[in-house]
């Protein structure tokens, strides 16, 4: 329960900075202009029933602006006169044209109006990044120092475990991340070290980086070793007296070379988990034979707690050090134990800033995100994309489980990017439906009617419901097991 408050804490925390600043690049440049602002709300306050739309406000003396915190947190609303949006305030459009309403100001400055909310979350997310860089600078362990663990799909291309990978189409991969599978997912020559030698394996350059990223085993991966670092008080690890060092060699009879194939037996486990029906059946699947290498002085039997029994399990000794032993996995199929850390098995790199030099590096890592989050929207448009599209639920879980500040910020320059760049879209409704609209009337020096903005805003908004249904939907399904 602690951990989900803290990320809700984190969520709404950033989700609200971001909006209010959002809908503060509209009301910056609707003053700027002359342009009145009649309400300026942190989410929206939609009254149903009797139910009260706004959490609460207030309106300063001699101001045309009420400022307050609706119910619905959906966004934020700077409601600007004389213009068609989520509102729907058709009576005012029936009025005469004033000079202080938007539709009364040349379209160039109705675009600038449009646009203050994006320009605000873009710069405010590269501005973010540069203070990241600079109080933090970045850390990161450079891809060509670590061994990969690949998969099959990999295996057929050439990879092999324990390669090393060094450039594709002689870009050096910086890090293990989004970028590296971007690059692979494009490259047609990729070059590895493999056994003290450099090789270069010949790729498509067409790999769908979504089915790499959701394949199981995932393509590729950091080799971790099957070793134990810590053990957790209480769990069935320490139950069974494992230590650290001990290296787990086999599941249920499967092979275990690394850290990587032993979480992929226990997603095997989950998927059986899910047709479980009754006790006994969570019990058979949760009980599995464990074999590893531990210390000759273990325990000939082990004391484990299946529910609420104890189990006296014998320990088979198959050679000397190496011991095999059932044990009971808890109900969401944890041993209980850690692995070695990334850090502890290779040689991380820290880039420091000073105060100046930091802006331009978080521009350049700001443009590097948008521009790796723009080219993975093609893949919305595919069946496993629209599967992919998560809600709140999971914006939510992205945040650290503990309050990381340096974590908290990144996360937060990151949805500022989504943010500005979701909004930019041509949708009616949204920011970019409105630049549409203007760049279209300055162009063409003809405005579209008011009637044909109403429609559009209804479907605008009927397009942004579905997608919000739908991503939250996904949420709902995943975390029921059936997606």
């Amino acid at each position: 329960m602690e951990v989900f408050l803290i990320r809700v804490l984190q969520f709404i925390l950033a989700i609200s900075l971001l909006v209010l600043l959002h809908e503060g690049g509209h009301f910056f440049f609707s003053k700027l202009f002359g342009v009145r602002v009649e309400k300026f709300y942190l989410f929206f306050d939609v009254t149903v029933g009797k139910w009260r739309g706004k959490l609460f406000s207030f309106k300063p003396k001699k101001s045309d602006t009420e400022y307050g915190v609706g119910w619905l947190p959906l966004g934020g609303y700077c409601k600007i006169a004389g213009m068609i949006d989520e509102s729907f305030d058709t009576e005012q459009m029936k009025q005469p044209e004033q000079p202080w309403e938007f539709r009364s100001k040349p379209a160039w400055q109705r675009l600038l109006i449009m646009i203050g909310g994006v320009l605000v979350n873009f710069l405010l997310a590269l501005f973010i990044y540069s203070m990241i860089l600079f109080t933090w600078g970045e850390s990161y362990i450079p891809a060509g120092e670590m061994a990969m663990k690949f998969n099959d799909q990999a295996k057929e291309l050439g990879f092999k475990d324990g390669d090393y990978l060094i450039a594709a189409d002689g870009k050096l991969f910086k890090q293990f991340d989004a970028d590296l599978y971007r690059q692979l997912s494009a490259a047609h020559e990729v070059e590895v070290s493999r056994d003290g030698q450099r090789l270069v394996l010949s790729l498509p350059g067409d790999l769908n980086m979504l089915e790499m990223l959701k394949s199981e085993p995932r393509f590729v991966s950091p080799y971790i070793p099957a070793t134990i670092d810590s053990v957790l008080p209480g769990s069935p690890a320490a139950q069974l007296g494992l230590e650290k060092g001990n290296q787990i060699l086999a599941l249920n009879g499967h092979p275990i070379d690394s850290h990587n194939t032993f979480l992929y037996e226990l997603g095997r486990l989950h998927d059986q988990m899910a047709s479980a029906e009754t006790h006994d059946d969570s019990l058979a699947v949760r009980t599995v034979t464990l074999v590893y290498k531990g210390s000759e002085t273990a325990a000939d039997s082990a004391t484990l707690v299946a529910g609420s029994q104890e189990v006296q399990v014998p320990v088979e000794a198959t050679q000397t050090g190496v011991f095999t032993k059932q044990v009971v996995l808890t109900e969401d199929l944890k041993l209980g134990f850690t692995p070695r850390l990334l850090t502890d098995l290779y040689k991380s790199t820290t880039v420091k800033y000073g105060f100046f030099e930091s802006f331009p590096a978080g521009i350049r890592y700001g443009w590097n995100v948008l521009k790796g989050y723009v080219g993975d929207m093609k893949y919305v448009f595919t069946a496993d994309g629209a599967k992919s599209l998560g809600g709140f639920g999971a914006i939510g879980s992205l945040f650290p489980p503990m309050w990381d500040w340096h974590m908290f910020w990144n996360m937060t320059a990151f949805l500022s990017i989504i943010l500005a760049f979701m909004n930019i879209l041509p949708i009616p409704a949204l920011d970019g439906g409105h630049v549409l609209f203007l760049l279209y009337e300055m162009i063409t020096r003809r405005k579209p009617s008011e009637q044909f903005m109403i429609r559009a805003e209804y479907v605008g908004f009927g397009i942004i419901i579905l997608l919000m249904v739908v991503a939250n939907l996904n949420d709902i399904l995943r975390w029921l097991g059936y997606m």
